[in-house]
């Protein structure tokens, strides 16, 4: 066994402990020398490109274009806007000169006092800014409507407790920003890419989510609606994985973006934003994977298949490599990324252990004996079976046990989910059973003073008014008063 795994913290000692682990073990990323900053190393980001590629071309389906804007923001447009500035004030990472000079005892340099910046600059936080007072210029009269630009980029935001992809103060995402005629094209669209992003989740990652809208406390600063995806952890507890906004016309004042209609006559435009980011990664790793290491979806494994022949000598190795390319192009011919690992620098244990550690869905070994009897090993990442099959009719039998493991293990999440889904009603009771994680469908009585006392009493927020529950009146089970709807309350990333 790998001493990698052989190290790897087991999830029920320290869930916390083991993600980190895992990260790190794994090759997805590790610390970097800028604190709160991670390196994102090839496997982490081959996952990510996997991601970055679907995404963009569903995105593209719904008619956006992608664009770049500036990473840099004048400090006076944050202000336009007032809660999107109080949202943001206190994680923004601010530039206030534009030259540094060598030390006058030459031992290093220092920032030149008279390269000060006329206007102190914001590295983006996010970019509604920065883009709507370049939509002024783009948008004049109804037919420049809808505009719809995504753009792929890193942001900053200041963090003071950072954890590989879930929260780090340098991070990767997309962000989507569209302008519409009508409140209802926005709204429209704010929803339409709540659910682009609920299938990605399920259908590419495996992950089911419940979708819904945030509390007005819960609202990303400036907005009017905030649509999420929510996804439960094996620990129980919720991460956020994709919001989109509605921002009604509130940016479009702040910046004054207007439109001619078909009338002649101006008007503010409506606007959304949408984005998702390097967090699924981590949401990927903690909903699927095992004290083994990773269990990657196939549809994102930056390797789908690994191939580890044994060979005796040179001879026998060349005999098995030939017997298995054609199957390899036939598989490369199918879309299917596999590797061949013939190096002869690391024991066959080793490899089996660190392509488990690294959640690649099948394995296959071919030794002599196999040769002899026209056979091969196959094994599943997601259940750890193991099978020895015939090597006729090899190609569609991978390509079926594929798509076998992708359903199997969003199955999985989704059993478990389902099971960790409660009613109550009782606060007592609410607060004795958060403690071991779960999804709460709780009345709420729709004030902040009741989401405040939920939040500091049990450190469990209001995720969302979930979609696809029947919602009937009640009672708050905190406050007493009467009750629209139950909301999902959880403890979170």
């Amino acid at each position: 066994m790998a001493k990698e795994l052989k190290d790897l913290t087991k999830r029920s000692e320290n869930y916390s402990q083991w993600y980190n682990d895992l990260v790190v073990k794994a090759d997805l990323a590790e610390q970097s020398a800028v604190r709160g900053c991670m390196v994102i190393k090839p496997y982490g980001y081959a996952i990510w490109e996997k991601m970055q590629q679907q995404l963009d071309k569903m995105f593209k389906e719904t008619g956006a274009q992608n664009a770049y804007f500036p990473l840099l923001i004048p400090k006076s447009f944050l202000s336009r806007e007032a809660e999107h500035v109080k949202g943001f004030a206190k994680e923004c990472a601010v530039v206030t000169h534009y030259r540094l000079k060598s030390s006058e005892e030459g031992t290093g340099v220092e920032v030149d006092p008279a390269a000060k910046l006329e206007e102190e600059l914001i590295i983006r936080p996010t970019s509604e800014t920065i883009i709507w007072n370049t939509y002024k210029n783009w948008i004049q009269s109804w037919r420049d409507l809808p505009l719809m630009c995504n753009q792929w980029c890193n942001v900053m935001r200041w963090e003071m407790r950072t954890r590989p992809f879930l929260r780090t103060s340098e991070f990767l995402w997309q962000e989507g920003h569209t302008a519409h005629a009508t409140r209802e094209e926005a709204e429209e669209e704010a929803q339409k890419m709540l659910k682009v992003y609920a299938d990605f989740a399920e259908q590419w990652m495996a992950v089911p989510v419940v979708q819904g809208v945030k509390s007005e406390t819960e609202r990303f600063a400036g907005a009017l609606d905030t649509y999420t995806i929510e996804a439960m952890m094996q620990d129980g507890k919720a991460l956020q994985s994709g919001t989109s906004h509605f921002l009604g016309q509130n940016f479009a004042k702040s910046f004054d973006v207007t439109y001619l209609n078909k009338e002649n006559k101006p008007e503010y435009v409506w606007a959304t934003s949408w984005g998702v980011s390097t967090r699924l990664i981590g949401a990927l790793i903690m909903t699927h994977s095992d004290d083994n290491g990773l269990v990657l979806p196939p549809k994102l494994a930056p390797i789908q298949v690994v191939i580890i022949p044994i060979a005796k000598n040179e001879e026998q190795l060349k005999a098995i490599s030939d017997k298995l390319n054609p199957f390899m192009e036939d598989l490369k011919k199918l879309g299917i990324t596999v590797k061949y690992d013939d190096s002869n620098n690391k024991r066959p244990g080793f490899k089996f252990a660190d392509y488990e550690l690294k959640g690649v869905p099948v394995r296959l070994v071919m030794g002599g004996r196999d040769l002899e009897n026209n056979t091969i090993e196959v094994m599943r990442r997601d259940t750890l079976e193991k099978e020895t099959i015939t090597v006729e009719g090899l190609t569609d039998y991978i390509h079926k046990l594929l798509n076998d493991i992708q359903a199997n293990i969003l199955k999985k999440a989704k059993d478990y989910r389902d099971a960790h889904i409660y009613e109550c009603d009782n606060y007592d009771e609410f607060k004795e059973k958060i403690k071991d994680g779960g999804f709460f469908l709780c009345h709420w009585d729709g004030t902040e003073e009741t989401e405040a006392k939920i939040k500091e009493e049990t450190q469990a927020t209001i995720r969302c008014v979930p979609f696809g529950f029947e919602q009937t009146p009640g009672v708050d089970m905190v406050s007493g008063k009467p009750a629209k709807h139950r909301v999902i309350i959880a403890r979170s990333y």
